[in-house]
């Protein structure tokens, strides 16, 4: 069983490679300014706006389902970034270094952030699911783009926001988790 998840780890780590080299290649100024624009609605202060705008509109569900899954999120996050502590992918184009609380690369927050996101628009009468997931897969490929995550740790963001987003569901849904206001 080690053996095959070090031969998984090897296979990933070989497609975050050549993922790596292909982005880099590809990259180009005006793509580059669009993508730095963007990546910055998947940090911590653009998920609290949200969450302000959401909790000034009523919208109550909205309002505990993405709080409950961007805390849990964040916890996951976080944790593995603790254990894993992953360098940044070589050739940068930016990185947010001084503004996070814990600078690893694995797993991308940002991306978390953004299917939370996503995956709420999906359950609301009210949000725009094909906007929201439109931008959240731009944010999440940015964080990929500007070389401030490898492709996998950016796939397993948005599987970690979207199974937050499950997890809170089921938790608010059961009333375990008493979020009021």
């Amino acid at each position: 069983m080690d053996h095959l998840l070090q031969e998984l780890v090897q296979f990933v780590l070989r497609i975050d490679a050549m993922a790596v080299d292909i982005v880099v290649e590809l990259r180009r100024p005006l793509f580059t300014k669009v993508m730095n624009s963007v990546t910055g609605l998947g940090s911590a202060s653009a998920g609290l706006v949200f969450l302000g705008l959401f909790y000034l509109a009523d919208w109550h569900r909205e309002f505990k389902l993405t709080l409950a899954a961007l805390i849990l999120s964040g916890v996951i996050v976080g944790s593995l970034m603790l254990l894993v502590q992953r360098p940044y992918p070589p050739q940068p184009v930016c990185l947010t270094g001084g503004a996070e609380t814990i600078a690893h690369s694995f797993p991308s927050g940002h991306a978390a952030a953004v299917s939370v996101y996503a995956m709420v628009a999906h359950r609301s009468k009210i949000l725009p699911f094909v906007i929201t997931t439109s931008a959240a897969i731009l944010i999440a490929f940015s964080r990929f783009y500007l070389g401030t995550h490898y492709l996998s740790d950016t796939v397993f963001g948005v599987l970690i926001g979207i199974g937050a987003v499950l997890v809170a569901e089921r938790m608010l849904d059961s009333d375990r988790l008493p979020i009021s206001y």
